[in-house]
């Protein structure tokens, strides 16, 4: 099917936007927006869990080949849970999707931004509740479903100093009870998959559970609802509370309970 370009920025709207269950804002491409990167790059400096190994890039070759023409190329080692990336529900819930079975129809959508910076700034173990939410909705009105929710803390500005972003720069399995960031709480996450029915939630923290938590209940609660979790979310300081629109593609990762994550926003 051929589709002129007059037709194009209809028919974006339409498959992007009309197969959900409820009635979501058009696409915004070509409404005179921009496109936000919300992704961190991968490299030496990004930020794992204290357990887990760091990003590495070893050069394969750099140079002129025998031949005399230019050639480069690289080869990378990662975990899958590290930098910008997300959680399929099976990192949490036994059974549930790997992140090559988790439907595309989760990355994509409008988002809403909950920004509770002020009060992650007075307390690295802030934990967002309800209460956000329906302080949110009251000025925004209600978060609709199929939407993507993004939290963000402020914490984001400190990337990537591990110190001011996770709380320590210790490595292994003694420096986890030394983490301290924000997080989703429990109650929050219920009410988010329960009541609002959304496509996706992250953050811009290392995870969705705050740094101190020990049963990662959040983590639990979302992944039994079948919601992928995006964690290091780059980039919230430039998105609006509402009308943005979000873009992620995860590496497919046969069977993997998560990948790295490339995330960009629409704002109109």
């Amino acid at each position: 099917m051929r589709i002129n370009h007059i037709a194009r920025p209809l028919w974006l709207a339409l498959v992007l936007g009309g197969c959900a269950s409820q009635p979501q804002p058009p696409w915004p491409a070509g409404s005179g927006g921009h496109w936000i990167d919300l992704t961190h790059a991968f490299g030496k400096d990004t930020i794992y869990w204290p357990t887990a190994e760091g990003f590495k890039l070893e050069t394969v070759f750099d140079g002129t080949t025998e031949k005399g023409y230019h050639y480069s190329a690289n080869q990378f080692c990662a975990a899958e849970h590290g930098g910008t990336h997300v959680d399929a529900p099976i990192h949490f819930a036994d059974g549930a999707p790997t992140i090559d079975h988790v439907s595309l129809d989760h990355f994509i959508g409008p988002a809403v931004v909950v920004d509770v910076t002020a009060k992650a700034a007075g307390n690295r173990d802030y934990q967002v509740g309800i209460d956000d939410f329906t302080a949110f909705e009251r000025q925004h009105g209600p978060i609709p479903p199929d939407t993507i929710v993004l939290l963000r803390t402020g914490f984001g500005r400190f990337w990537p100093n591990a110190v001011q972003y996770l709380g320590t720069a210790e490595k292994g399995p003694s420096a986890v009870a030394k983490l301290h960031f924000p997080g989703l709480g429990p109650d929050g996450a219920r009410w988010l998959s329960e009541q609002r029915h959304i496509k996706a939630v992250g953050l811009d923290t290392a995870s969705i559970d705050y740094g101190q938590s020990t049963l990662f209940e959040s983590h639990q609660v979302l992944a039994r609802a079948g919601i992928p979790i995006f964690e290091n979310v780059a980039g919230l300081d430039g998105m609006p509370a509402t009308g943005a629109w979000v873009v992620g593609l995860p590496m497919k990762i046969a069977g993997g309970s998560g990948a790295p994550l490339r995330l960009i926003a629409r704002v109109p």
